[in-house]
């Protein structure tokens, strides 16, 4: 079984393919549009274990936006001692529910092919001697 760490909203998931997962909202985009995570830490299935430092390059996780849900409300308190101040609110944070299609990673061929050519770096400037 194939499975990847990857990590979106602050948050690590374990994720493989066919699972729905319930992340931070993904702002930006409409049910049923496809999501991309970049940010894979961990790949590991087939007897082998791949682990980035601290992102895989070359690897990403796609998936499809499925839903979007509330989570239940806290109650948040803010209380000052000896000037009456106290103020109670209420917050229901938005997530996302995502189904994992794929697990992709690039071969080491298709990551030669795909490199940009590289940018030319500053040239030494020399001190003068006074």
């Amino acid at each position: 079984m194939k499975y990847a760490v990857i990590q979106t909203g602050g948050k690590q998931y374990k994720v493989s393919e066919g699972d729905v997962v319930e992340v931070e909202r993904v702002s930006g985009l409409s049910p049923q549009a496809e999501v991309v995570f970049d940010k894979v830490l961990l790949v590991a299935g087939d007897g082998s274990v791949k682990l980035g430092s601290p992102i895989l390059s070359g690897v990403v996780v796609k998936g499809v936006l499925q839903n979007e849900t509330r989570g239940p409300k806290i109650r948040v308190m803010k209380y000052k001692a000896k000037v009456r101040h106290r103020r109670v609110t209420g917050h229901r944070q938005i997530f996302s529910q995502v189904l994992i299609q794929s697990i992709i990673e690039k071969k080491d061929s298709e990551k030669k092919l795909s490199t940009a050519p590289a940018k030319p770096g500053k040239r030494a400037t020399k001190k003068k001697a006074e």
